[in-house]
This record gives C-alpha cells, sequence and structure tokens, in this order.
C-alpha cells in the first residue's frame, strides 16, 4: 500500500480526486492510502438528515456519497482515505470497517488510551471518565452516556474498490461538533487526544494511523 500525504487540503477536492482514481483503476493497480487535514467543513453522508445540522454558521455543508450521517473535518484531524480492492484483498465490507476500527484502536493505545467500539454505531469512543482505564463497557449502557467519540467512520464501495475513510480527532477546535448532531446523535460528545490530555501533534499520529493501517489492510 502506498502512503501519501497531502498535507492540508479542501474537502471538494479530495474527494473528487477519490472518485477519479476509484474509477480508473485496474485489477492491477496498487492500493493507497490518502493522510489530509481538511479546511473546516460539515459532511453529510447519502442519508444524512438536514436536521441534524443545527447551526453551520459560516462553515459550508457539503453532500458525499460515504454512508453515515453528518460529521466536521477540520485542522487538528487525521483524515485517512484507504483506497484498497476488497477483493483482491480476501475480505468483505463488515471485516474492512472492523480492520479500520481497530487501526484506531491501536494508534490510541500507542497513547495509553482505551478506545471502544458500540454495537451500530461505527467509529471509535473512549469513557470520559477514565479514558486511560481497561474496564469494558457496561453490558447495560444506555445509548452514548458516559461516552466521547474520538474517531469517526464512513466509506463507500464501488466494484469492491473503497474510498473516503476515517477521522481521527487529535488537537482540534471542538466547537463545531456542538453545532451539529455528531453522526446523527443529539448530545453525543466528541473528544480529542489533547481533550485527553494527551499531548500528540499531527505528524506523529498520521504516520502512527498509516502504519496501523498498512498492517490491517495489507495482504
Amino acid at each position: 500500500m502506498r502512503v501519501i500525504s497531502l498535507g492540508r487540503q479542501p474537502h471538494a477536492e479530495t474527494e473528487a480526486a477519490m472518485r477519479a482514481f476509484t474509477a480508473a483503476r485496474s485489477a492491477d493497480t496498487e492500493d493507497e492510502l490518502w493522510l489530509v487535514e481538511h479546511d473546516p467543513v460539515y459532511t453529510q453522508g447519502v442519508a444524512g438528515r438536514d436536521e441534524h445540522v443545527l447551526d453551520a454558521g459560516g462553515i459550508a455543508v457539503v453532500r458525499t456519497n460515504r454512508g453515515g450521517q453528518v460529521t466536521y473535518h477540520g485542522p487538528g484531524q487525521v483524515v485517512a482515505y484507504p483506497l484498497v480492492d476488497l477483493k483482491r484483498l480476501g475480505i468483505y465490507v463488515k471485516e474492512y470497517v472492523f480492520r479500520i476500527e481497530q487501526a484506531v484502536l491501536d494508534v490510541l493505545a500507542l497513547h495509553g488510551v482505551t478506545g471502544h467500539r458500540v454495537r451500530g454505531a461505527p467509529g471509535i469512543y473512549v469513557r470520559l471518565d477514565d479514558p486511560f482505564g481497561h474496564a469494558a463497557l457496561p453490558k447495560e449502557l444506555a445509548g452514548f452516556e458516559g461516552l466521547g467519540k474520538i474517531a469517526a467512520l464512513g466509506i463507500k464501495v464501488s466494484n469492491h474498490c473503497t474510498y473516503h475513510g476515517v477521522a481521527l480527532n487529535v488537537a482540534m477546535d471542538l466547537a463545531p461538533f456542538t453545532r451539529i448532531d455528531p453522526c446523527g446523535y443529539a448530545g453525543l460528545k466528541t473528544v480529542d487526544l489533547h481533550s485527553l490530555g494527551v499531548a500528540a501533534g499531527w505528524p506523529d499520529v498520521a504516520g502512527q494511523l498509516a502504519a496501523a493501517l498498512q498492517r490491517k489492510l495489507s495482504a
């Protein structure tokens, strides 16, 4: 898998480039992993509902063809776009999502943070009262009570090939998340590594996430 760091880029141009890459690739095209930091933008998935955008203010809201509802991208967030041929890798979408989430969990663990999955809600979450503890989530968990979302996931698969991907919050202005229902869930809190007390920079976390995704998504 070839890793390409794009630096800071507008979302629209990056999405258009992903679509073009995916449309043009053949069975022999090498998989790529794009790392990017986006200018501020709200993105809606294919089923995104307008009522989940509470107050966009001056931030643009754009429609995309990924799965999921609304999320925010902005400086201080590592966005990773795996452009992967699932047929060649020999896995299906459910396993692909699991491996992306596991890569994020592995990166969080490098910083002492324990991430969690929530059934039916793709992405990675942390316990707000004890983000460094190792206790499993209680089985009687009511919704997202006591949790903060630190990584959002939204993908698109076309002819067995993936694009869009995962966004991991490192050191952001988290205020824009309060003006939406993140991923369609009213009241869901959003956190980043910085708000958890982890002093990590974008380049380091981007490199760690790239390495983890390479391990999980290489044949």
